[in-house]
């Protein structure tokens, strides 16, 4: 990339797992996931919390990026807030696999010594985190949900420590909201849910270091000779979406949930749905909102038959406009929505497709269906 300064580093050698000291100046780094030349949007989104974690310690932002060929990435990184990119590239990192990069990525680790290094809560990420988290004897929080520099006290000794990252994730089922510090085993680590980080917009006036690192695999045999790659992509687009009906237990049958398919046609939007109504078959996985699906945030939520367990209000409460139809008037999603109907959303929402399909608004729709 054109303004983009060019450094060398040089793996460690040392193939033995080790702590590193703590380094309380190191830099902030995240893994940035790509398959087959393209990134992931984890990575992506990752980079907009890393640079606000990064000027709270007056640390460079860096991304570690892996593969073969993948060179034309960096400058990605670098628009969308990245300091550095440490570019590791090798034949055998074409495609991924857990002992190769786990290897370039410990080394990394330990010439660098940064302080934290964040990973996404993919399946990739999900295999790689916890085995450089071993290798390096340090700790791993996942699936986080939020990530903020704060202080910590001990409780047995008393020492006090500031600047640490605050690894924030739900626990016992969602029911409440962890908070784990790694005080001494550093780098802290962690791996972050999909689309709960927003995505910054890229900077293409903004310009970085690309540091072309040496690659020492010689010897290494891989366990696996990948022959071909395919992925199947995704069903749905929720986190694209601009509206989103989902449906929930109480939408009561696969059979009902046609008519959720029907409202989300004529608005233009698409289908979610709550754990629920997934664990139940009424829809697929891939349309799974909240912790343990997709977090989205559309200009309109229309949630059918959701009670609103937390689990899956956070995955959507920070949507622009939430409509909710229930016929629970206790239910908790009343009390994220902007608008309510109690009532029977087989009867609700037949009438606000008839309604919209007359040429109404969805405020007129909703109206019109209100019992």
């Amino acid at each position: 990339m054109q303004n983009n300064r060019t450094a060398l580093c040089r793996p460690c050698d040392g193939r033995e797992a080790t702590m590193i000291e703590v380094n309380r100046q190191g830099e902030v780094w995240i893994y940035a996931e790509q398959e087959g030349g393209k990134l992931s949007d984890v990575p992506m989104e990752l980079l907009s919390k890393g640079r606000e974690l990064a000027d709270r310690l007056h640390v460079p932002l860096s991304a570690v990026l892996l593969g073969d060929q993948v060179e034309d990435l960096a400058g990605q990184l670098i628009h969308l807030g990245a300091d550095k990119v440490y570019l590791a590239q090798d034949p055998l990192l074409a495609h991924y696999q857990t002992t190769s990069y786990t290897k370039v990525i410990c080394d990394l680790i330990t010439l660098h010594k940064p302080q934290i290094c964040l990973f996404g809560a993919t399946p990739l990420g999900r295999d790689l985190a916890p085995t450089v988290a071993s290798f390096m004897k340090c700790g791993l929080t996942a699936d986080c949900t939020d990530l903020q520099i704060g202080d910590h006290t001990d409780v047995q000794t008393k020492e006090h420590l500031s600047n640490l990252l605050h690894q924030i994730r739900p626990a016992f089922g969602g029911n409440i909201i962890a908070t784990i510090v790694n005080p001494h085993r550093w780098p802290q680590m962690a791996t972050v849910r999909e689309g709960v980080m927003r995505m910054s917009v890229p900077d293409t006036r903004r310009t970085g270091q690309t540091i072309q690192c040496a690659v020492n695999l010689a010897g290494m045999t891989l366990p696996v000779e990948v022959l071909d790659s395919k992925r199947q992509p995704k069903k749905v687009n929720l986190k694209g979406a601009r509206i989103i009906v989902a449906g929930g237990a109480g939408v009561g049958s696969r059979d009902n949930f046609r008519q959720l398919w029907d409202l989300a046609n004529v608005l233009g939007g698409a289908v979610g749905g709550s754990r629920a109504a997934v664990d139940l078959g009424y829809v697929d996985h891939d349309h799974q909102i909240g912790q343990t699906g997709t977090t989205v945030r559309p200009a309109l939520y229309i949630a059918c038959g959701i009670s609103g367990a937390v689990q899956h209000r956070a995955g959507m409460q920070e949507s622009a406009k939430i409509l909710a139809i229930n016929m629970d008037k206790d239910a908790p999603i009343f009390g994220v929505a902007h608008y309510g109907i109690v009532g029977d959303l087989n009867e609700v929402v037949p009438k606000m497709i008839k309604t919209i399909r007359s040429g109404a608004n969805i405020e007129q729709a909703a109206h019109a269906a209100t019992p």
